[in-house]
């Protein structure tokens, strides 16, 4: 048998055929991955996983960001106790996060590191550059050129590659973002402190909007937002000692208070039973754009925020942009700043995960009235052995699927089918 260096691939996986023995593909080391590949690993199903350890989290998001989750809402899915976040600070020595204690990401990040190491074992940082069907299997390409085939295959890259730029903004994208891009994604940063001194506008009413805008102004940035919505809102001061009235009326949940929200995170599954147009509407619909309660403070009165302001159009001029904007009562006008800094979230789309070959992803049928993935209860494609997770199931399964609370129901629906299904072979 050929002997593969350390770091390297074995070879003989490359003529591995038939369906028995080969691995599962996990496609992303994201918290969706990671927990796939945790129950796979438990039921020992072969499984193969390949990306970064929460790439995303420590190449998307800047540096000072905080999570918008609370503790509770925020561990993985592990397939025994002790996998929570509580769990991994305890071993640690680092006290207890409460629901007052906004969660950093570098915190978040290295629990992943702990999780993965604990649960998961060895992770293939090749990257997955295509993916197309091999029989009754799949046939995968890294982008050192190796290939291997694969029993099945979970795409779970979570929001590689999705982020959506108005068409207004997108003309002045370049082919790659760099320190000269006059606009760019909220994703495209890990350090925002480059803008100091210049002027940025922030497109966007969410979070990732507000959050960024308190980053460039606490960097030295002359930072404004502006919102199409006619007001900025804002998460609820979590109250630790709720009366039971309102607890009745309205029950918590990991994504917020009220039945609505505690109804689809009990059950992701009666929300992918209900008719294409109600489900498309409760994704829609269902936790708008708002900040975190916790940063209110960072923005209100400090930076500024103009509402019912919808951006129209976009121009270069030299080393500046002139954006038209429109407000409130039809009044138009213009502003000129050194960069513009797009916070309008992401397109969830089956076009825009690159390494699905063009045949396979037209084998994929969507939800009716958008091209994200039309899934089984386990999360399986109309392609017998493809898998979609996270963010790319959340028209399907609900607003869940967007967060990191909804792993468990992911992994463990996945890792069941998966199971099931080689044992069968």
């Amino acid at each position: 048998m050929t002997q593969s260096l350390p770091g390297q691939r074995p070879a003989q996986e490359r003529v591995l055929t038939g369906r028995r023995g080969l691995p599962v593909v996990v496609v992303g080391a994201g918290p969706y991955g990671l927990s796939v590949a945790a129950h796979l690993r438990a039921a020992r199903v072969p499984v193969r996983i390949f990306g970064e350890v929460l790439g995303s989290w420590r190449h998307a998001m800047a540096t000072g960001m905080f999570l918008k989750s609370t503790p509770a809402a925020t561990d993985l899915s592990a397939p025994e106790p002790g996998g929570r976040l509580a769990d991994f600070r305890r071993v640690h020595g680092e006290p207890e996060l409460t629901e007052l204690t906004p969660i950093p990401c570098d915190v978040f990040v290295r629990y992943g590191q702990w999780f993965q190491k604990r649960y998961v074992g060895e992770i293939d940082p090749g990257r997955v550059v295509g993916v197309d069907r091999d029989g009754a299997g799949f046939r995968v390409r890294l982008d050192d050129g190796q290939e291997l085939a694969a029993s099945a295959v979970v795409v779970a890259t979570g929001l590689n590659g999705l982020a959506h730029i108005p068409e207004e903004l997108r003309r002045l994208v370049p082919e790659g973002p760099g320190p000269a891009a006059l606009v760019s994604h909220t994703s495209h940063h890990t350090d925002l402190s480059r803008y100091a001194g210049r002027r940025v506008a922030v497109i966007g009413g969410g979070q990732s909007a507000l959050e960024s805008a308190a980053l460039l102004h606490e960097a030295g940035a002359e930072a404004q937002v502006l919102v199409r919505e006619r007001r900025v809102l804002w998460g609820m001061t979590p109250d630790l000692a709720r009366p039971w009235p309102q607890r009745l009326t309205k029950p918590a949940s990991p994504l917020g208070t009220g039945w609505i929200l505690a109804a689809v995170c009990k059950a992701p599954g009666g929300v992918r039973r209900l008719p294409p147009s109600a489900r498309l509407l409760l994704f829609r619909r269902a936790l708008g754009p708002s900040g975190g309660w916790w940063l209110r403070d960072r923005v209100e009165g400090v930076v500024p925020v103009r509402t019912a302001c919808q951006v129209t159009g976009a121009a270069a001029e030299g080393d500046t942009v002139r954006l038209a904007l429109a407000g409130p009562r039809g009044i138009s006008e213009t502003l000129v700043v050194d960069h513009v800094l797009a916070a309008t979230g992401y397109r969830l789309a089956l076009d825009a995960v690159p390494f699905l070959t063009s045949g396979l992803r037209a084998a994929v049928a969507c939800v009716p009235g958008s091209k994200a993935p039309d899934l089984t209860g386990a999360f399986e494609s109309s392609v017998p052995g493809l898998y979609f997770t996270g963010s790319l199931a959340a028209p399907m399964f609900g607003p869940m699927m967007r967060f990191v609370a909804g792993t468990e129901y992911a992994a463990t629906h996945i890792a069941g089918h998966l199971t099931r299904r080689t044992a069968a072979v």
